[in-house]
């Protein structure tokens, strides 16, 4: 019997590690062209089609830039009337009728934006309570229905985390640092509101939004939702042990601005950034929670009765980039959150929070003897196992809601593919932790193939340092031609029985191996829902060293028999 052992001494280490805060320097400059196809198909009794878009507006804050030109939308077949308004919170609306249609209807908006970051340092002295707020922010501090701020739970969990607080910055850090550690992000929640997450701590973006909304709110700080676009261009953050690449999907996303008397709004991604966000953020519609910034890429129609068909819908975003220069810095700090916050320097005074984690349980010695005398029959299963199976992303609304009678309409739907691609110059690989002695059959990935051939293969992988070390076991190839073609992502086994490894507790590696020119995308959950913070890493070609760390995980599935 093969007996594998890891290197439990550097997982301990690597999971005491206090926080997960990085104070970052630099910016980013870039310039793309930006583009967002959408088609309807009217469905039969179909007796009018309402579109609307929000037209992205130039925007300046003390962080991040957003300057917007060559902004055009076009219809085909041309549309029966449109007009273009300015809503109560000052976003520019398009929306276009078309009169009993009856064939595919295209649209294409195209635009051009010259988009930076700065993360120089911040100069704020905004007291805390905030005071002489001007009365067009005051609709910031209003509780919805989304935004539950006058919930008792949430206001007393507020004034726990601000008591005592030196200034907003410092009420800000705090609810923030909370947030970013209470939730787990999710793709599909039962419920979007802010209570929801408060009460299970898990979320999407929408979540994460509202729940930092309702808590600010609630102690007076003004927050607004921001609606707009996330392109799945990575850029790297370097440290003093490697290099952080950090990713979103291409799609839509929420996040919040905060005010400030003295910096005026200020945009937060309260998933992982405080006081900005990336470039690669193209900002669109803002409101006070998000059921009020709805109107981008909202669809409603009528039909003849109220027996209906959901017309069929396609979009497609896609980012084109002319120019572009990162140059970030990431120093790690003894303080913050214990996932991960990037946070640029502030000159104020505040009191960080210090967050020391629980230790997870001591893994228990198992001797090579007392392994060869157990009995493996047990089946065992674990992972990183939520993800959207077999979802189409160019074809995601919200569910079908009746306005009146025969009035219908669809909202946008925050879910995103979130999936790398994992076959071309680079080496990918994901940490498991096993709290018990298994021997191991297969590890399936959460996999979508596109196209091409030859052969993809998983490698078994010692943890030697908290990167990927010797390799212990090689699955059994599968053939990429011999891979099923199915809508959006699906779980494929890699088989390990022909050697049957039996795995001490410790922390493992598996690393995809590629030959040939498969084009393969493996699903990933922003943040790490399962594993630690170090756990997911990839290495390139020409530079073998697995010293590039990712910012999310990937999805897996560890299957093998544990003794009874």
């Amino acid at each position: 019997m093969k007996i594998l052992f890891s290197i439990l001494f550097i997982f301990m280490i690597a999971t005491l590690v206090p926080a997960e805060s990085y104070l970052v320097n630099g910016g980013q400059e870039s310039l793309f062209r930006y583009q967002l196809v959408q088609r309807v198909n009217p469905t039969p009794g179909m007796t009018k089609l309402y579109l609307s878009f929000v037209l992205p507006q130039s925007f300046q804050s003390p962080t991040y830039n957003q300057r917007i030109s060559n902004l055009n939308i076009e219809f085909q077949p041309a549309p029966s009337s449109k007009n273009e308004y300015f809503d109560k919170r000052g976003n520019k609306i398009l929306r276009a009728v078309w009169s009993n249609p009856r064939g595919p209807i295209n649209s294409v908006l195209q635009l051009t934006a010259s988009n930076q970051t700065k993360l120089n340092r911040l100069n704020t002295a905004s007291p805390f309570p905030v005071q002489n707020l001007p009365p067009a922010v005051r609709d910031y501090l209003t509780a919805t229905a989304e935004v539950q701020s006058d919930n008792p739970l949430i206001q007393t969990k507020a004034r726990t985390l601000t008591d005592g607080a030196q200034n907003q910055f410092d009420a800000v850090q705090r609810i923030l640092t909370w947030v970013i550690d209470h939730m787990r992000y999710v793709l599909t929640p039962q419920s979007y509101d802010a209570l929801y997450a408060f009460r299970t701590g898990s979320g999407n973006c929408q979540n994460y939004s509202h729940l930092a909304a309702a808590l600010m709110r609630s102690v007076g700080i003004p927050v607004r939702i921001v609606n707009g676009i996330t392109l799945k261009r990575p850029y790297e953050i370097q440290t003093a042990h490697g290099t952080l690449t950090m990713k979103m999907a291409q799609g839509r996303h929420s996040w919040i601005e905060v005010y400030f008397n003295d910096l005026n709004w200020v945009p937060f991604d309260p998933q992982q950034t405080q006081l900005f966000v990336s470039n690669r953020f193209i900002r669109i519609e803002v409101g006070i929670d998000n059921q009020e910034t709805r109107q981008d890429g909202l669809i409603r129609w009528s039909q003849v009765s109220q027996s209906y068909q959901r017309p069929q819908f396609e979009e497609a975003i896609e980012g084109e980039f002319q120019a572009d220069r990162v140059l970030i810095n990431g120093e790690r700090q003894p303080f913050g959150p214990l996932k991960l916050l990037l946070t640029p320097p502030v000159a104020t005074a505040f009191i960080p929070v210090q967050r020391e984690p629980t230790p997870p349980p001591p893994l228990p010695p198992v001797s090579s003897k007392e392994i060869k005398q157990l009995r493996f029959q047990k089946k065992y299963l674990f992972g990183n196992l939520e993800f959207p199976k077999g979802i189409d992303f160019a074809d995601v609304r919200g569910p079908v809601q009746v306005e009146q009678g025969n009035q219908f309409e669809m909202a946008k739907n925050f879910l995103v593919e979130t999936a790398e691609y994992v076959t071309s110059q680079e080496q990918y690989a994901q940490v498991f932790v096993l709290k018990q002695p298994m021997q191991l059959q297969t590890i399936s990935l959460a996999l979508h193939k596109f196209g091409g051939n030859g052969m993809i293969w998983l490698e078994l992988r010692q943890d030697e340092n908290g990167i990927p070390g010797n390799r212990l076991a090689t699955s059994q190839l599968i053939d990429v031609e011999n891979m099923k073609f199915s809508v959006g992502y699906d779980w494929y086994a890699f088989d390990f029985t022909h050697e049957s490894p039996v795995l001490a507790p410790g922390r493992y590696w598996m690393a995809l191996g590629f030959s040939g020119s498969p084009i393969i995308n493996w699903f990933y959950s922003y943040g790490k829902p399962v594993g630690p913070q170090d756990g997911t890493r990839y290495q390139t070609i020409l530079a073998p060293n697995w010293s590039k760390s990712l910012a999310y995980e990937f999805n897996y599935r560890v299957e093998g028999l544990i003794a009874q």
